[in-house]
């Protein structure tokens, strides 16, 4: 049998295979997919609300109190995945570690659902009511396109989802084709109902994979993108760009009460010898080493930036006294001057900081930045490998210049 061939059989087992096996997603990317369950409560709570009142005014017609019990059940089942949507939303952000439990309570509330629907339309083949079938049926496919085009980024619980409704709805119809009838074509007639609701299942399936592997695409190249726009390429540090936007969100909650913000600007003593003796390479390197030394420095809650060339920006947040930002500043300057090793080779830099303080001195970003390069300036000129402050007339002659 050639490739092509196997490739073309049964649609839906290499479908489940594949969703099963599917590779673990990018963080970001399997949080935009959890977002994306819960965004759409309408649909939900309407294919519930009709699903309610199908039953409902059927069960009163026929007399049948299964099939109220079913339109209790959904009843019931609609206001929870309704109360969950909501809860989910009220949440937002939801921590990483909480959306699997999240996505948990979507996908039982969905089988659930399914059960009900296939479980109708098994009961509807009871009773000669062409009507009330047709309904019970169109109530599947409505359920079948509304969970592939809304939850096919978890194509698991859409496949479930989708066979939970469909399987007994086929399994019916297959026994009541079977069933004695004046109809003399009645058994065939059920029986391509049966096969059209398994065929249009299987589509389904092969859809689900294709909406789902372009959604994977689309959304990892989305963030991928937005990764490149706002990180160097070199450190993977955030760049400048992304420094304004984090300084933006910290300068709204950082600066209450006594708390203050240090601005350290950073620049390489030595960095230009070794580009010049080992070449760029070497000196990309020790860039590289720089700012995992940086990160591995700072709290979590502070920010590192590179600005281009041998030049790096901590924001130290959440400053009460001017020598928290001393301290810091000596820290990174003991850990950058320590010996670098590359390609085997012994290297050696050390560092200069300016610092400037916010809100002492501005709450402007690029005058913080202007103040603290003229801080830095005078660590420089002061046999580097030092720090210094950027007093108020250091920020005047720094935004004269500007």
């Amino acid at each position: 049998m050639r490739r092509s061939d196997r490739e073309s059989g049964p649609s839906w087992s290499r479908s489940v295979k594949l969703f099963l096996r599917a590779a673990p997603l990018p963080q970001m990317v399997y949080r935009d997919f959890i977002d994306m369950l819960f965004s759409m409560a309408l649909p939900v709570i309407g294919l519930g609300v009709v699903f309610v009142g199908v039953a409902a005014l059927t069960a009163h017609h026929l007399g049948d109190n299964f099939i109220g019990a079913l339109a209790v059940a959904g009843g019931f089942v609609t206001l929870g995945r309704g109360l969950l949507i909501r809860a989910y939303n009220q949440s937002r952000p939801v921590e990483p570690g909480r959306l699997k439990q999240w996505e948990r309570h979507y996908a039982l509330g969905n089988y659930v659902f399914a059960i009900l629907l296939g479980m109708l339309n098994a009961r509807a083949l009871d009773y000669d009511f062409p009507l009330f079938h047709l309904l019970t049926v169109s109530l599947v496919f409505s359920f079948g396109a509304g969970v592939v085009s809304r939850i096919s980024v978890r194509p698991l619980i859409c496949v479930v989802s989708l066979l939970l409704a469909t399987v007994p709805t086929v399994g019916a119809l297959t026994l009541h084709a079977f069933q004695g009838h004046p109809n003399p074509i009645h058994k065939e007639l059920y029986l391509i109902e049966a096969g059209l609701v398994a065929m249009i299942t299987s589509l389904s399936l092969q859809t689900v994979r294709h909406l789902y592997r372009s959604a994977v695409a689309h959304h990892t190249a989305r963030h991928e993108m937005a990764h490149l726009a706002t990180r160097d390429a070199l450190t993977g540090l955030a760049n400048r760009f992304l420094l304004r936007q984090r300084f933006l969100e910290i300068i709204q909650t950082s600066l209450r009460g006594d708390r203050r913000l240090a601005l350290h600007f950073i620049d390489l003593d030595g960095f230009k010898a070794i580009n010049d003796t080992y070449g760029h390479p070497a000196g990309d390197e020790i860039l590289r080493q720089v700012a995992m030394l940086l990160e591995a420095t700072v709290r979590s809650e502070d920010i590192v930036a590179r600005i281009g060339g041998d030049e790096f920006i901590v924001i130290q947040t959440n400053v009460l006294h001017q020598d928290e930002a001393d301290i810091l500043a000596r820290r990174i300057i003991k850990r950058l001057s320590a010996p670098y090793a590359v390609d085997g080779k012994g290297m050696s830099i050390s560092a200069s900081i300016g610092i400037a303080m916010a809100p002492d001195l501005s709450l402007d970003l690029e005058e913080l930045i202007s103040c603290a390069d003229s801080a830095l300036y005078h660590s420089k000129t002061s046999g580097k490998a030092t720090l210094h402050f950027c007093t108020r007339e250091d920020a005047a002659s720094a935004l004269a210049v500007a």
